[in-house]
């Protein structure tokens, strides 16, 4: 499958994770389909690694292929890397295994790890315990990435109890890992949400290699089209511009609020965020 590298490290693709028609019941190949016409550039496929029949697997790379959309992220939900039960997180590992061997496959660029919340408000397990869980797991996907040239990009979510909550955490956490394949995402309405200036994404130096966008009021979680919420793009997109991520722009729309019109949500998403990203000169 063709790279999806960006152009002279300072520009970057345009994509979607797919989830945005898949939760609406529309199957993959006609989401991609019409994430191909709509104009993006790249896809994020969520999906199970865990059981996907292979002709569904032969299916997606195929439709890709036809389309000429490269596939550059796979996103996964693992909150039982940092359990403190040691054959959960033996269990998540080897899930999260599968989803790198999956990423290899589609000639994707990155698994987009979703680390989870410290336990029962930080009170009965110390926190430190589960930062290590952290670390440890990772470092070994890091290990298995790195045969297959495979990233992790680890997601900062915004909600209080969430590991990697805001800028600092998050470099701390890669510093502290210390490995090749174990980087960060950049959600910019997350950092909106974590109170992260545009300045502090300058942290992330050397650190990020994907970025999700979306919008939201300011105050609650929400996937949003560009415009839809108060986020003002400009300064952060300003900000990741000049961390040269050689990578993609993956636009995150969940739960939409008219599941019929969902076409339109993405159309509008793509128009206005392709807007954004053209304002600062981060698209061609």
């Amino acid at each position: 499958m063709a790279s999806a590298a960006g152009t002279g490290g300072h520009h970057l693709r345009l994509g979607i994770i797919n989830s945005a028609f898949q939760q609406v019941g529309i199957d993959t190949v006609t989401g991609l389909r019409h994430i191909a016409r709509i104009g993006f550039d790249t896809v994020d496929i969520f999906t199970e690694a865990l059981g996907l029949p292979r002709a569904e697997i032969r299916r997606v790379a195929r439709t890709t292929e036809q389309l000429d959309l490269p596939i550059i992220s796979l996103p996964v939900v693992a909150v039982g890397l940092i359990d403190f039960n040691e054959p959960v997180r033996a269990f998540h590992l080897q899930r999260c295994q599968r989803f790198i061997d999956l990423a290899r496959a589609w000639g994707a660029r990155n698994i987009l790890l979703v680390l989870g919340e410290y336990l029962w408000q930080r009170e009965v397990i110390a926190p430190t315990a589960q930062w290590q869980w952290g670390l440890e797991t990772c470092r070994r996907l890091g290990d298995y990435a790195d045969k297959r040239q495979i990233d992790i990009a680890l997601e900062l979510e915004p909600f209080r109890l969430s590991l990697l909550n805001n800028i600092d955490a998050m470099a701390r956490f890669v510093d502290e890992c210390n490995h090749s394949r174990v980087r960060a995402n950049i959600d910019i309405s997350h950092l909106v949400l974590s109170d992260s200036s545009p300045a502090e994404v300058r942290k992330l130096k050397g650190r990020a290699i994907h970025v999700h966008l979306s919008d939201c009021d300011g105050k609650v979680h929400g996937d949003l089209p560009p415009g839809r919420g108060v986020v003002k793009f400009a300064p952060y997109l300003q900000a990741i511009k000049e961390l040269r991520i050689d990578g993609a722009i993956s636009i995150e729309l969940e739960y939409a609020p008219d599941p019929k019109r969902i076409v339109a949500w993405v159309e509008e998403a793509f128009r206005e965020t392709a807007r954004l990203m053209e304002l600062v000169g981060l698209r061609d």
